[in-house]
Formats: C-alpha cells, structure tokens, sequence
C-alpha cells in the first residue's frame, strides 16, 4: 500500500489505530471516531499531531466543532459504490473551510481520482504504489467541467447553440 500526493507516491508519516489502542502512545496516530469519543478529551489537551479516520456512515458534522484539530481527515471508502465520501470531502472544504489533508482510505480506484481530486481529496492510500502513470494520466482526462468544485478549478457554463 501506498500513499499518492501530488501524483507522486510518499513516505507517510501516520498510523493507524486500532479503537482499543492507546492513541497517545503512537507517533501521529489517525484515530476512529470511537478512539475519539474515548480519548479525545485527553488528546484535546495533547500537542500531537493527530488524524481522524471517518467511516462511510460518520459525517464530518458529528466532528464540527473540533474539525480544527485534525491535520489529516481520512474518509473510508468501504466499496466502489458507496459515494458518501464525495459529499463528505465537499462538507470539509466547502462548509467547514478544512485546509488539512483529507485522504481517501478502502476502495479507492484509479477511475475515481478526477473526482476524489475535485471534491477536495489530496491524499490517497492506493493498493497498487508500484505504477502511478496511471494515476497521472486519470487525472487529465477530462479538461472542460460542467460543475463547480472544492478543488477550485475552473468550470464552463454550457451554452445552448440554436
């Protein structure tokens, strides 16, 4: 497994941690909601570094008020068709004015990059590291959007020719 940013593949400095974990004994420690609501009193106190991991049934609304907090978000993708994570991307950019790093974890497939990039994704953990011209060429295969985005690139209003 990989971490793709920027199109390149990174080292990534954070872990994972298991609900049952001690998160404060971890170095840059991605916790579940469940860790958070158990620890996060703790860790609100703590000057580590620290991630959130959001599975595709937790909004980004049940941590509103700390959001701050986190410098990365990471949303789970459990399978191809759950698409929840792409409203949840927009809600952090959009609503929320979230500037961290919000990964997509689980499914997440080559055909989705363009998409996962604009509603606000920046970092993927990706199953196949090993070749990422892939990745690229997803990227640019659309240049002309009909829809706004997160990711603030341009859109054209479609005109009707008569």
């Amino acid at each position: 497994m990989g971490l793709l940013k920027g199109n390149e593949i990174v080292e990534d400095k954070w872990s994972h941690t298991a609900d049952e974990e001690d998160p404060a004994k971890v170095e840059n420690p991605i916790v579940t909601l469940e860790s958070w609501n158990i620890h996060g009193e703790m860790l609100e106190r703590s000057n580590t570094p620290l991630g959130i991991l959001l599975k595709s049934d937790q909004s980004p609304v049940q941590i509103s008020d700390v959001i701050g907090r986190f410098q990365v978000i990471a949303i789970d993708f459990p399978k191809v068709s759950d698409g929840r994570g792409f409203s949840y991307a927009r809600l952090l950019r959009e609503r929320y004015g979230y500037e961290g790093e919000i990964r997509a974890v689980g499914e997440v497939r080559r055909d989705q990059y363009q998409f996962l990039l604009r509603c606000g994704f920046d970092a993927f953990e990706i199953h196949d590291s090993k070749d990422v011209s892939g990745w690229k060429e997803a990227a640019e295969e659309v240049s002309v959007f009909y829809q706004p985005s997160a990711d603030g690139t341009p859109w054209a209003l479609r005109q009707r020719h008569s």
